[in-house]
């Protein structure tokens, strides 16, 4: 009888026990998750407070350099979100097919030892800074580019993006989305590579058992289940493209005009260098101004990431994601 009291009063405890720690888990969770709403809310509320003397009054000039002598405030913004959105597009163009081929080589084509080799790697590339990849690409690579810039100027011209001439010292937006297409491309291949291995070993041995071959097998089954994971990696990466600063600083030469033409230099900046390159020389209105182009980038950013949760939220339940 006494043992049966005992036991009876221990499993009490433990429940009393479970039910405080599932308490305070849940409110350290809650905590968790305010303080990440707050500490947007916060940087909202400081881009808005800051940008407001030349959000009220947009017909103010601004003589920054790389401006339009006297140019307002859509002058200003304008050309440098039309060079961010296009530095980053050219980016993700060239970064997405070659991360998912290298994601599904590791995940399915080789050999165990060798794929996480080649795990290692891709993780260790992803952590390199940002000031590496600007010095590697400024003195490395833009002066392997150049050749190659002035064939596409002289066979290609005839289309917008490789019009000529060529910028003599390569330090154009081609150079720049090529850096950042390098930077982003360890995150998405990190990620899709995950997801692909999450794949359902049913799946795969399914289509294989139905006479599929290995690349039928990663079409009708891989491929639509990671399609989620593949759109999330894609924003991840469009987001750090999209916001790189020192890489772009470093191999473009800047300028602040509408132009296609990616192989001419001093046509286009980003945002984030824009800012980097001139805040520190800056007062009054024309910070403001370079602050107010940052709320504009901060709302781009937001606006991807919620397209791309609303994508993923439409391909769910068809890729088998959660």
């Amino acid at each position: 009888m006494k043992s049966l009291k005992k036991q009876i009063s221990g499993e009490k405890t433990k429940k009393n026990t479970g039910k405080l720690g599932n308490l305070i888990f849940s409110r350290i969770s809650t905590g968790a998750a305010i303080v990440i709403l707050l500490t947007l809310a916060a940087v909202a509320a400081f881009l808005i407070i800051q940008a407001w003397p030349v959000l009220i009054n947009p017909s103010l000039k601004f003589s920054a350099k790389g401006y339009v002598d006297g140019a307002n405030l859509l002058q200003v913004i304008g050309p440098l979100v039309f060079g961010t959105v296009l530095s980053s597009a050219i980016a993700m163009i060239i970064a997405v097919p070659v991360a998912i081929g290298i994601a599904l080589f590791i995940s399915h084509y080789a050999p165990r030892k060798l794929a996480s080799i080649l795990g290692y790697l891709v993780d260790l590339l992803a952590a390199i800074p940002s000031v590496v990849f600007g010095l590697w690409g400024g003195k490395w690579l833009i002066p392997k580019l150049i050749p190659v810039y002035d064939w596409l100027a002289t066979y290609l011209g005839w289309i917008p993006l490789f019009a000529g001439p060529a910028s003599p010292n390569g330090r154009v937006l081609m150079s720049a989305s090529l850096i950042l297409a390098i930077m982003v491309l360890p995150i998405v291949t990190a990620i899709t590579r995950e997801v692909f291995l999450q794949t359902p070993r049913l799946h795969e041995e399914a289509a294989l058992a139905l006479g599929a071959t290995r690349w039928e097998m990663i079409r009708t089954a891989v491929l639509p289940f990671g399609r989620s994971g593949i759109i999330s990696a894609s924003m991840l990466g469009l987001g750090r493209a999209l916001g790189e600063t020192m890489a772009v600083v470093m191999v473009l030469s800047a300028g602040n005009s509408y132009s296609w033409a990616i192989l001419q230099d001093a046509k286009h900046s980003t945002i984030a260098s824009n800012i980097a390159s001139q805040f520190g020389e800056a007062f009054g209105n024309d910070r403001s101004a370079l602050i107010a182009t940052g709320l504009v980038l901060f709302v781009i950013t937001m606006l991807v990431n919620l397209g791309a949760r609303a994508i993923i939220a439409k391909r769910a339940k068809f890729s088998g994601a959660n």
